[in-house]
């Protein structure tokens, strides 16, 4: 038996680089508070929490909800790579839905170092193993960081099958830069055009520059989700639901398929986002607005077809056309998305929570997507896993 999942509060915080930012702690308490604020309940009341963190020591997630309060409720520390943020808030909302809980949090923060994204523990086998022997059989053995090899691997593989341009990665950071401008949480707010993001620092000649690449950014952002009869007894907000969610992990094409858009999860996205649709009773023609996972440009171009936005080996004429901004037919990450808001690993999945509650809501302010009712979240983390969130304004 599954009940109805409410989102009655959510909080963030704005994004900062490494160094600019308040110790782990202190970000999220703060993102907490905002969201238990929003919903309009002591803290005191939440029966569990899921927090989320993929860089710091085990129980992290204690000494940052010790913060705000000492209630000896169980809190579950949670790390899934890049899509740990939704995994806190999947747990979270399977808490809720099976009656185990009537109101939970869902937390992720991250503290990150600069530059790019390494191994931590050096002296074990790596999760990557498996997927590093075929990036190197399909894109060789480039001195990039391990994350760009393989999405820039996924891009340079669409290149060459449909001819995408490496023009049009810049037409999707543009894009983000544009919405970002009306983000006060996000990092990177100055507008950059496709020509500045095509002659910033190349990182590979003729597939990826520097801006096409989300920064290591610092912060956090919550969520408090309930029932039914929790957001009624206590007069919470009710107007947006979880109508469907799925969590998918890898399948033998990520390796068997020797194509670099399986190795960053093409199919635990397409996966997900069926499981989603037909949980729901919907398609992809019914979604007004968008959060996706463009860590790096050349992801989100993927991940459009990886949803059914458009069909593969369509989303360059989907971006040409202008599909994906306001006027086109999906508006995706009014929030500027990771490449201009930023992408504390932790956190992100629950800062694109609290946009599209917000989008629901009707109060994004100048990044509003007018008259969104459906609104799809999409996170993503090698290694691997997914997950796919469907919000309804009720």
């Amino acid at each position: 038996m599954s009940q109805d999942v409410y989102v009655a509060g959510v909080g963030m915080i704005p994004f900062t680089k490494p160094g600019a930012n308040e110790p782990y702690p202190q970000m999220a308490a703060k993102a907490t508070r905002q969201a238990l604020a929003d919903a309009g309940i002591g803290y005191e009341l939440v029966q569990q929490a899921y927090v989320g963190y993929v860089y710091g020591d085990s129980t992290c997630g204690q000494r940052a909800v010790y913060e705000v309060g000492m209630i000896g409720i169980p809190v579950v520390n949670v790390n899934n790579n890049c899509s740990t943020g939704s995994t806190a808030l999947f747990l979270a909302r399977q808490a809720v839905a099976s009656g185990a809980a009537d109101c939970v949090l869902a937390l992720g923060f991250e503290q990150m170092s600069p530059g790019a994204l390494g191994s931590k523990f050096d002296d074990r086998p790596s999760p990557f193993e498996r997927f590093e022997e075929v990036a190197v059989e399909l894109v060789g053995p480039i001195e990039v960081p391990f994350a760009l090899r393989y999405f820039g691997g996924a891009g340079l593989a669409h290149m060459k099958e449909f001819g995408t341009k490496v023009e049009t990665f810049a037409k999707i950071r543009a894009k983000a830069s544009r919405h970002a401008a009306n983000n006060p949480l996000a990092l990177f707010r100055a507008v950059v055009t496709e020509e500045d993001v095509m002659v910033s620092p190349m990182l590979w000649p003729g597939v990826m520059t520097k801006l096409m690449a989300c920064p290591p950014t610092c912060g956090s952002a919550a969520a408090i989700v309930c029932s039914e009869a929790f957001a009624k007894k206590h007069g919470l907000d009710m107007s947006v639901r979880i109508r469907a969610q799925a969590m998918t992990t890898d399948v033998p094409a990520a390796f068997e398929a020797r194509d670099m858009r399986e190795v960053v999860g093409f199919s635990m996205t397409r996966n997900a986002a069926r499981q989603v649709f037909e949980a729901a009773g919907i398609g992809p023609q019914d979604i007004d607005v968008v959060e996706l996972h463009d860590c790096f440009a050349h992801n989100e171009l993927i991940t459009y077809e990886g949803l059914g936005l458009c069909p593969v080996g369509g989303a360059e004429k989907f971006v040409v056309d202008g599909d994906n901004t306001y006027g086109g037919k999906y508006v995706t990450n009014p929030s500027g998305g990771l490449l201009s808001k930023g992408h504390p690993l932790g956190a992100t999945g629950l800062a694109q929570c609290y946009e599209l509650t917000h989008q629901l809501r009707g109060t994004a302010d100048k990044r509003q997507v007018e008259g969104a009712r459906l609104a799809l979240q999409h996170n993503l983390g090698l290694g691997g896993a997914c997950v796919v969130t469907l919000y309804e304004r009720v």
